[in-house]
């Protein structure tokens, strides 16, 4: 099993950290060991002093595929849900200076928690309008719609797969709305899919 994730797939986002908008989707990938589930707390690793959350629809792929046609690629995913994209942001701040890869303010440990159930999408009304928010500590601080993606499910997965092949249990994280920001310990964040909350851990 791989993590695939998606940079720069909101104008909103991108326009906050102050980056170019890509002309095609970014990509990077996280290890197995950054998988947290079922509730478990997220620990602030000690490499880092800015640590933010990054509320993400997940694709959860359901068969083996490469050089996939968009127009099928709807046939490669079975369910959708919400995983978060810790960012060890000064980390990457230097990295980005140095014009290094991401991979250590992104890939460590515990950095990619998902929602303990993901939603069927044949439960799911429009693939390409879904809500989805993010609630610190009671507060919201991330809303996003599919519909927003500059890259949609489609298009990410049709693209990733002309570079990675893309086996059944895969999960591809498909980018980040505005309103990104620090996590400190006992902050607890939850995270909806339209109104059902998927997604709650606690930060320590």
């Amino acid at each position: 099993m791989k993590i695939i994730c998606i940079g720069r797939n909101y104008a909103d986002h991108i326009a906050e950290l102050h980056n170019e908008v890509p002309a095609a989707p970014v990509i990077f990938l996280k290890p197995e060991t950054a998988l947290l589930q079922r509730g478990q707390p997220f620990f602030i690793p000690e490499f880092s002093q800015d640590i933010h959350h990054e509320l993400e629809l997940v694709l959860r792929v359901s068969k083996n595929g490469r050089h996939i046609d968009e127009q099928f690629a709807h046939t490669y995913f079975d369910a959708v849900g919400l995983g978060i994209d810790f960012t060890a942001r000064d980390l990457q701040t230097e990295l980005k200076k140095k014009g290094l890869p991401w991979e250590l303010a992104k890939a460590f440990d515990g950095s990619a928690p998902i929602s303990a159930t993901f939603k069927p999408v044949t439960e799911i009304a429009e693939l390409g309008n879904i809500n989805f928010h993010l609630e610190v500590n009671g507060e919201t601080r991330q809303t996003g719609n599919s519909g927003l993606m500059l890259h949609p499910f489609a298009k990410i997965i049709s693209f990733v797969s002309k570079f990675i092949s893309l086996k059944m249990g895969d999960l591809i994280f498909t980018g980040t709305p505005a309103g990104v920001g620090p996590v400190k310990m006992g902050d607890q964040l939850q995270g909806f899919l339209e109104s059902e909350k998927l997604l709650e851990l606690s930060v320590r």
